[in-house]
Order: C-alpha cells, then structure tokens, then sequence
C-alpha cells in the first residue's frame, strides 16, 4: 500500500461484487467489499455471508466487518479468514445509526479503549493482514484521528484509510485533508487517503497535499469507473481520456445486464435497484437533466435500452469536458452513505446477485 495505489472504497448498496469487478477492469489496484455485520457472521447470517463473497477476478480484495463487541469481531475474522481474502478491514467510519448504535462504526472513534481491544481481537485470530477505515472523529469537539491511528498501529494494523469528515459530517461538507497529513506523519505504516477525489487532479492534490501513500475512491467512482484508469494515467505522466457517451451508455447497460444475469430476485426489482446507478452513468450527459426522469421510471431491460439509446441520438459529439465524476461534480452525492436497507438485519437474500459469471469464492453457505 506505499506504492500510491488507487483503491475502490466500500459503500453500502454500491460497490457489490459486479461493480467492484467493473472497477478494477478499469484500474483499480484493490478493492473492498460492503460492510458485513461481524454479529450477522456470528450467527451464520444467509445475508451477511453472501456480502462477504468475492470472486478471483477482484482480487487483491479485503473483506470489510463492522461490531463494537471484540470477541464478535475475533470470531468473525476467523470465519472471514476461511475465505481466504488477501486482508481483512475493520469499519471505524460508518456513520450510520443502525451501526453506531450497537457500538460499531465510527462509535469506535469515541471509545478507544474498545478501539483498541476489537483491533487486537480482530489481529490476533485473522490469518491475513488486518486494515482499519477511520473518520475524523466524532464530531469537531473530538477528532481522534492521530489518537485513534496510533492505536491501530500498535494493535497490529498493518495499514489505516482516513477519511477526514466526522461521524457528525456524514458526507457533508468539506473533508479536512490535513487530517490525513496528521495521520501519516503520526504512524509508521502506509496511509491511504480518502474523501472528495472527484477526478485525477484531485487525487494528486491529495498525494501533494497529504504525503499519503495510496488513494481510495468511494463516490467519484459511481457511474464514472474511468476514475481508475485516468488516476493512474496522470500517475505516469500522461493526459487522461475522457470517455465518450457510447462508453458511458454501453457501460451502463453492460452494468444491468450483469446485475440480471446474476441475480435470483424478481428483474424488475433489480432494475429498479440500478435506477440510481444509471442517473449516475448518464450524468453530466447533454439532456440528462430532461431524461433522468423517464430513467427512474424504467422497469425492464428494454426500459432501460430505450432511454439510453436516446442519448446515442442525442450526442452532439462535445467533449464532456474535465477528467472524473460528472455524478460527482453535478450531483454531489453528498446524501449517499453506508446506511442502507441491508445494514438492516443482513439476513435474508433479497436480490443478492449469486456470482455466477466468475467462480465466486464460497462462504459458509
């Protein structure tokens, strides 16, 4: 991780098997899988397995657990380990109150003792490296970060990713990156910096800026996975390619076709599902503004085939303008986060793709 690799960070509901493959197709070194409740694992949880699961073309690949209670976290590790990813990555930043509230996420940030007793618990029964994804703090009267980082360190973490907003940011405002800067001159193992990388400039202010060792990029890469690919054409010297509105169209529809393919619920109910990834595909195209309406209306494959195709017709051939997300940059996707429907209870396979396709990695199931 000192080698200034650019990761795909875990959000909730996102970054899935198929996205986190789309993503390193598209550049990226390492990639994490959503959150899976460490309690979920514990009781043999259909729904918290299933999150685990992985396949060979993802790897590097670290399962990411969330719990406030080390013993659960120890056991956790352990059966997360017989999976064999390449690490393990202990949540510390979810700020959402279904995680929060069981003493998990970043709960962590104020609770270093516990901080540091699920870190050791987690090291001391993973049979492969052990990372932890940090915030701030709690709020701006408790940033704990560098505290927090050295902790880890001493516990046994073999590298920490920083995002630099609080529990009580959310994913509002700006993220403090001389936070990051803190953290990396505080500890001695590699730093990945995260938060507001929208396009490759932005990532190499923050290896500028910061010191850090590798970037990970969470909402800049939503709809946008050329995020990788540009980032690491600006690492070697060269001007990124800004994708054309067919890529971007094909993409999307490549996107849905898999979640189809290798999903067992109903198909309307995945499409459904993908509205929100194909406003993110779409945005910053000419007409998305006018055409996002008739995409959040869409029911079938061919729903979606007709609307896209729509804006084949309506390309007017103008350069999309600067490198990274339009989603991003139009959007702001600050209300997007890692409190969703299956932090919930993570039992229950509702429209949990079965990956198929690629030889997934079995889990306890």
């Amino acid at each position: 991780m000192r080698n200034r690799a650019v990761a795909l960070a875990p959000v909730a509901s996102v970054t899935n098997s198929i996205y986190r493959r789309i993503c390193k197709r598209f550049g990226a070194d390492y990639v994490v899988t959503e959150l899976v409740s460490s309690e979920g694992l514990s009781r043999d949880s259909l729904r918290s397995f299933e999150l685990a699961r992985f396949t060979p073309a993802e790897r590097p690949v670290a399962v990411q657990i969330f719990g406030g209670n080390p013993e659960s976290m120890g056991r956790a590790a352990a059966l997360v380990g017989e999976m064999h990813p390449d690490a393990i990555d202990i949540n510390m930043g979810c700020p959402a109150r279904k995680v929060v509230r069981n003493a998990g996420g970043s709960d962590l940030l104020r609770d270093l003792p516990r901080l540091a007793a699920v870190v050791r618990a987690v090291v001391r029964r993973a049979p492969v490296p052990v990372s932890v994804k940090i915030r701030a703090g709690w709020d701006e009267d408790s940033i704990t970060a560098v505290e927090a980082s050295r902790i880890i360190e001493a516990e046994g973490a073999q590298w920490i990713s920083v995002h630099p907003r609080t529990r009580a940011q959310g994913f509002g405002g700006i993220a403090r990156w001389e936070i990051i800067r803190q953290v990396k001159e505080a500890v001695g193992i590699p730093v990945i910096g995260n938060g507001d990388i929208r396009s490759a400039e932005d990532a190499m202010r923050m290896f500028d800026e910061t010191g850090c060792d590798s970037v990970m990029i969470g909402r800049g890469s939503f709809g946008y996975p050329w995020i990788f690919e540009q980032i690491k054409t600006k690492l070697a010297g060269a001007e990124p390619r800004i994708p054309t509105t067919r890529e971007r169209v094909e993409m999307a529809l490549e996107n849905v076709a898999q979640e189809l393919a290798e999903c067992d619920c109903e198909p309307r109910l995945v499409v459904r599902r993908m509205r929100k990834h194909l406003a993110w595909y779409i945005s910053g195209l000419p007409h998305s503004k006018d055409l996002r309406p008739q995409v959040f209306a869409v029911e079938s494959y061919q729903d979606v085939e007709h609307v896209l195709q729509q804006f084949l017709e309506l390309d007017d051939g103008v350069d999309q303008g600067a490198t990274g997300s339009p989603a991003a940059r139009e959007l702001g996707l600050d209300n997007v986060s890692c409190d969703s429907s299956s932090l919930e209870h993570q039992t229950g396979a509702l429209g949990v793709p079965q990956l198929q396709a690629e030889g997934a990695v079995n889990a306890r199931i």
